[in-house]
């Protein structure tokens, strides 16, 4: 109309609506939904009222579309913000004219099949023709936007009536089908004030009866409850608090209608809710630190590693789309940008050559992710960091330090490090490509030497594993040539210095003396006498540049037959060779030898001298077996089969020769052998009934040798009688052992006699036993006190005697109180020094009735014996301690009753004189 109207820069298209071009190329699975996520729309400052403002072919760089890949699918499009329509063939509108686009609009236009429960979504942003660049948005767009999203929801959502048919000036018209109820767009982290309406629910009879309204589901009166409610008389709907979209996108209610009886009026209504997706989240990276390496030297556009982000927001839209980008690298060697980053899937990849490890062997790559596509001043960043290590490859060869080594080793030894080479190579220590393997190319063709790697050095150790002999060679020069277990990479050559030479001087040592022939073997016949000279077993000394004196000397000779020379080692005999020794083993006798030379240090080696000992028929054989048994009677298998044996050897043994010896004449009478083989014969009686008993047959056996030897065995025959089977029986095993009737009876008479002997002595025994009992006792047991003798060595003091005053026991200086004493009062602690008594010897058989005298004898010789013991027994005490607690004593002193006379103890004996001299001594005690 007037003003001229501009038309708006946007179409959607349905992709059912075109076909595919003759001779396209196939095309990728077909996947519904908006073409693009996020659209910006150049608009002009005055837009019409109710008129189309964008065809198809205005601006096709522009379009926006829907690809339907059902052909057949209804699919309705809702804006939500309501100056903005969108038609059936997505056509977007003006509802109104737009007065005031000072600052870009934006809103959501969502597709949402008929009779399919999936919805689409893509955000539409509208800018003013002339602005270009689109404005920072700020906290203040985003209070807008949420403003223009709160007023874009339809302000009435009628119940649909199935019997309406036609049309009206208010009312909607019903095609084949219900009325499809547009979604309620709610954004996530509204402000508020809440509760906020969202639309109103009524329907048509709510003229003609009274209607109660209330909404069921999730998010109303099932869990998570309470975030919608209805007032249930004016059937506004509310939402009572903000939303998180990352919690819950979208809600299923259901709207409803009842008379004030709780009767349906309306059938209910589906009302789907979906919250609006807000950027109000960070990419959040899977790791903060990544680790990835590359090989060095990897061409441009080689994979390095991937780092990955998420976004919590909607994928499906700008604000969870996230972009990649390099923000740093650290080093800048050789450029500052060696790496890459693909924006959409967070690759990273090397964009120029020149990785060398041993340059650098790490890069710090510092990458952000941005949503809302990358965009900088609407999305929000967040940054991680990618260690990338450079792996090494085997692009340096190793190198020795110098050309030529040098060492010494002495002759005779293995084992020995006789120098070291030193190596460099710049590649990754302690791997494939630097450890070194060193190789001998030349100058050892006896294989003397040997190049070991030292692990941690990486050094060659030239070592001598075969003895050489400075006789023989006394320097020696070798070619060494060095690589790496790994190969070199492709393109690089080995280096010159990768080779050098060795030169090694042998030093002259000592060396033993040697034996030509080591172990030496000589054969010889046993029986040799002593002082045969066998062989000369001489050495030689291989130091052939020094003059040495050899000397030789036995170092083993088990069984002491042999002496050597020490001059020149000629070996002679000292007792006769015997091959039967249990020193020789399988005919072989070993003596061992040493010789040593006057060097210095000396050196000696040895020698073993092997004699094989031929056998000479020196042993006669001997009968097999010693003890047999045959029955008395002659029988058809009572015989008794015999070999020999013999400790010679082939041909001086079998086959062996038996024969019984022509004297005693029995023999051959009663028994006889008969051949069998080389090896055995049989011997059995001749005649056919021999008597029962033991019998000791000789036999004579002959060997092979040349000259046969003969050897007389007696083998030890038990005749007895025999059972039905042939086996000696029970009666006669008696028999058969050499006991005839006679011997029985002289066994049976010699029993009788040893019984009589016993008898005779218990007899005598008993007599002797009533005459001891009939002698009287020479002393009353009551005056026998030889078992009641005590031997007391110390007496101890007094109560207050505790202190142990040792000087009291010391021998005294003076000895006048002692001499002063009684002649009977003495200390008696030795035995006195006098001529001893004689006693009474008894004699070696004597008779019992001169066993009282003997005592008597004995007793009275015992009584005059001043020495006898005990002599020790009497101890003498000068002090005994003062104040004693204990009653006195007195009472049994001697002196305190006069009227008692011990006179009477000298006649009792020298053992009782003691005690007579205590007590009847007079008042000198």
């Amino acid at each position: 109309m007037n003003g001229g109207c501009v038309l708006l820069v946007c179409t959607l298209l349905v992709g059912a609506s075109s076909g595919s071009r003759t001779g396209q190329l196939q095309k990728p699975p077909c996947r519904p939904g908006f073409s693009q996520n996020f659209y910006t729309v150049i608009i002009s400052r005055d837009v019409l009222h109710g008129q189309s403002i964008l065809k198809d072919t205005t601006l096709s760089s522009e379009r926006v579309k829907f690809e339907d890949c059902q052909r057949s699918r209804d699919v309705g499009f809702v804006s939500s913000d309501p100056n903005f329509s969108v038609r059936s063939d997505g056509t977007v509108y003006a509802e109104q004219e737009v007065a005031n686009l000072s600052e870009p609009v934006q809103f959501m236009v969502t597709a949402r099949g008929l009779h399919d429960p999936h919805i689409w979504e893509t955000t539409v942003k509208l800018a003013l023709a002339g602005h270009l660049h689109p404005l920072p948005l700020t906290k203040l767009t985003f209070e807008e936007m949420l403003s223009r999203v709160w007023d874009s929801q339809p302000r009435v959502i009628k119940f649909s009536r199935k019997h309406q048919r036609g049309s009206s000036a208010n009312g909607l018209r019903r095609q084949k089908r219900d009325w499809v109820i547009p979604p309620i767009n709610v954004p996530e982290n509204s402000r508020g004030p809440f509760p906020h309406m969202l639309v109103r629910i009524r329907s048509d009879q709510d003229k003609d009866v009274g209607i109660r309204y209330s909404i069921t589901g999730a998010g109303a009166d099932q869990p998570p409850s309470g975030i919608y409610n209805i007032d249930p008389i004016s059937g506004n709907m509310f939402v009572t608090q903000p939303l998180d979209r990352e919690e819950r996108a979208s809600f299923h209610l259901r709207a409803h209608a009842v008379d004030m009886n709780g009767n349906q009026v309306e059938n209910p209504i589906d009302l789907y809710i979906y919250v609006i997706d807000m950027n109000d989240n960070r990419p959040e990276f899977q790791n903060q630190v990544y680790n990835g390496s590359v090989a060095e030297g990897s061409k441009p556009g080689s994979s390095v590693m991937q780092v990955t982000a998420t976004d919590s927001d909607d994928s499906t839209t700008a604000n969870g789309m996230v972009r990649y980008r390099i923000l740093s690298q650290t080093p800048h060697s050789p450029i500052p940008n060696m790496f890459t980053i693909n924006s959409e899937t967070g690759d990273i990849f090397t964009v120029a050559a020149g990785l060398d490890r041993e340059k650098v062997s790490q890069y710090t790559i510092i990458v952000q992710a941005t949503d809302m596509e990358g965009n900088l001043n609407f999305g929000l960043s967040n940054t991680a960091t990618a260690l990338i290590s450079i792996t090494d490859i085997n692009d340096n060869p190793p190198e020795l330090t110098v050309r030529t080594f040098s060492g010494e080793v002495p002759e005779n030894k293995v084992n020995v490090v006789v120098t070291n080479l030193t190596v460099v190579d710049r590649d990754q220590p302690h791997s494939p490509n630097w450890n070194a393997v060193y190789r001998i190319v030349s100058g050892d063709p006896s294989a003397h030497f040997t190049v070991r790697t030292n692990p941690i050095t990486n050094e060659g150790m030239l070592t001598v594993i075969k003895p050489v002999d400075f006789e023989m060679n006394r320097a020696f020069m070798l070619t060494v040539v060095v690589s790496n277990q790994a190969h070199l990479a492709s393109g690089i050559q080995s280096s010159l210095q990768s080779t050098a030479g060795v030169t090694i001087s042998v030093q002259d040592v000592n060396e033993p003396p040697v034996f030509p022939a080591n172990p030496k073997m000589i054969r010889f016949e046993e029986g040799v006498p002593a002082g045969t000279t066998l062989t000369v077993f001489a050495a030689q000394d291989p130091d052939h540049f020094i003059h040495q004196i050899v000397r030789y000397s036995k170092l083993s000779d088990p069984a002491n037959w042999l002496k050597i020379n020490r001059t020149n080692g000629q070996i002679t005999t000292m007792a006769l060779l015997d091959r039967e020794s249990v020193y020789v083993k399988n005919n072989m006798y070993e003596a061992t030898f040493l010789a040593y030379d006057n060097g210095s240090p000396q050196a000696s080696g040895t020698g073993t001298l092997q004699i094989y000992l031929i056998d000479v028929n020196d042993n006669a054989p001997v009968l097999i077996p010693r003890e047999a048994q045959i029955c008395e009677r002659a029988r058809p298998n009572s015989r008794i089969n015999i070999t020999a044996s013999d400790a010679d050897i082939e041909p001086n043994i079998g086959p062996f020769v038996f024969e019984l010896p022509s004297f005693p004449a029995s023999i051959r009478r009663n028994w006889t052998v008969s051949r069998l083989n080389g090896d055995y014969a049989q011997l059995r009686l001749r005649i056919p009934y021999l008597e029962a008993g033991m019998y000791e047959i000789p036999v004579i056996v002959s060997d092979s040798g040349n000259p046969p030897l003969s050897n007389r065995s007696l083998i030890r025959i038990k005749v007895c009688p025999c059972d039905n089977n042939g086996d000696c029986s029970a009666t006669g095993a008696v028999a058969a052992a050499g006991l005839g009737t006679g011997a029985i009876i002289a066994i049976l008479i010699c029993i009788i006699i040893l019984l009589s002997m016993v008898l005779l002595f218990v007899v005598w025994m008993k007599r002797r036993e009533k005459e001891r009992q009939a002698k009287p006792l020479l002393i009353d047991p009551e005056d026998d006190v030889r078992d009641n003798i005590l031997k007391y060595d110390e007496e101890g003091g007094g109560e207050e005697d505790q202190d142990y005053d040792l000087s009291q026991l010391q021998q005294p200086e003076s000895l006048d109180h002692i001499i002063s004493k009684p002649s009977g009062v003495r200390r008696v602690d030795e035995r006195p020094v006098i001529a001893e008594s004689q006693y009474p010897v008894r004699p070696s058989l004597p008779h019992p009735g001169d066993i009282g005298d003997f005592i008597n004898d004995g007793l009275r010789a015992a009584d005059n014996d001043p020495t006898a013991p005990p002599y020790d027994s009497l101890l003498v005490f000068d002090y005994e301690g003062s104040g004693s607690t204990a009653g006195s004593v007195s009472s049994l002193n001697s002196s305190s009753s006069g009227d008692q006379d011990y006179d009477y103890l000298n006649d009792w004996g020298p053992r009782f004189k003691k005690l007579a001299d205590l007590y009847g001594g007079g008042d000198d005690d």
